[in-house]
């Protein structure tokens, strides 16, 4: 089934009016015509069947009819320490098909990449755009959200009220990563911390700690970043019955 993301109000409109970039991805890209039938889904968890209605020069309508809503699940975010190069896309495609609730890119001590505040905006807007395209493609109902990039301690201190902070850390005292996620109890938010190139720095780690973060091991396996949050990613959504 052809999908297509369109933001939408509560309650959902009966027929949505595409122009711009959408317009154009529906008839250039997906090649749909009236009469085709196609899945809207807005980003928030609800999916509708759709048909198009009407084909204009500057707009496209399209009818929304049942409705998919899907099922709550714990959310689970990343504060991805910002990488070199690419591998921050390649973290949030494949988190959003993991199950990824929310990405929140952080500059630490030992991050190479500075962002200035055009930059940032920038780089956000296409992040943005992945996950959106990433959603699409996995069929997920619901986009994750990207944060703007921020300080690590920053954006840990705006997390939910509530929500368990893990954060990989080699150190002896470091606990596996399935026996912390599992303490945290069923359905309790949970966001996991994960260094740059190099990782954190100690002073970040014992920060965090006063933050009632707990400090988490993947194995004795050195993973480079990108594969680190991956794989915690799929640890976890394993042990809450997603992937497996």
């Amino acid at each position: 089934m052809v999908r297509l993301f369109v933001p939408l109000p509560e309650p959902a409109p009966t027929e949505v009016e595409l122009t711009g970039e959408r317009r154009h991805y529906l008839l250039h890209v997906l090649r749909l015509e009236e009469g085709d039938a196609l899945e809207v889904f807005d980003g928030q968890g609800r999916a509708f069947e759709a048909r198009v209605r009407t084909v204009g020069t500057e707009a496209v309508r399209v009818s929304l009819g049942a409705v998919r809503v899907a099922p709550p699940r714990r959310a689970v975010s990343v504060l991805q320490g910002l990488p070199k190069g690419d591998k921050l896309e390649w973290v949030l495609q494949k988190g959003t098909e993991l199950g990824a609730a929310a990405f929140h890119p952080v500059a630490t001590a030992r991050s190479v990449v500075k962002l200035e505040p055009k930059r940032a905006e920038e780089r956000t807007a296409r992040w943005t755009k992945i996950v959106e395209e990433a959603s699409r493609q996995c069929r997920r109902d619901d986009v994750p959200r990207v944060a703007p990039p921020a300080p690590l301690l920053e954006a840990a201190r705006a997390l939910a009220p509530g929500t368990v902070l893990l954060v990989l850390d080699e150190e002896e005292s470091s606990v596996p990563l399935g026996e912390a996620f599992r303490a945290a109890g069923p359905g309790t938010p949970v966001a996991l911390v994960v260094g740059p190139e190099g990782g954190l720095a100690r002073e970040e780690v014992d920060a965090l700690g006063r933050l009632g973060a707990r400090g988490v091991t993947l194995g004795r396996r050195i993973l480079r970043t990108e594969t680190a949050a991956l794989a915690a990613l799929a640890v976890m959504m394993h042990l809450d019955g997603e992937l497996g």
